[in-house]
């Protein structure tokens, strides 16, 4: 049987697409998206466990974050 990781996010609406990317090379698949409580979206993902390094949420949030601020 699978054993599945989780993972939630915000969408920066004017950069989902990059968002939504970064997250996809670290092999997180979307699995859906809703409003969030304050009104923005939130992403849900999931993947199988171990399916990538300790850190890759921090890494995938760094750069989804570099590509928002244009540097």
């Amino acid at each position: 049987m699978t054993t599945w990781e989780y993972l939630t996010t915000p969408l920066v609406i004017h950069n989902t697409a990059a968002i939504l990317n970064n997250w996809g090379k670290q092999g997180w698949e979307l699995v859906q998206v809703v409003q969030g409580p304050e009104g923005g979206l939130v992403a849900y993902f999931k993947r199988p466990l171990g399916g990538g390094t300790a850190n890759a949420g921090l890494d995938a949030a760094a750069e989804a974050s570099v590509q928002f601020e244009g540097r």
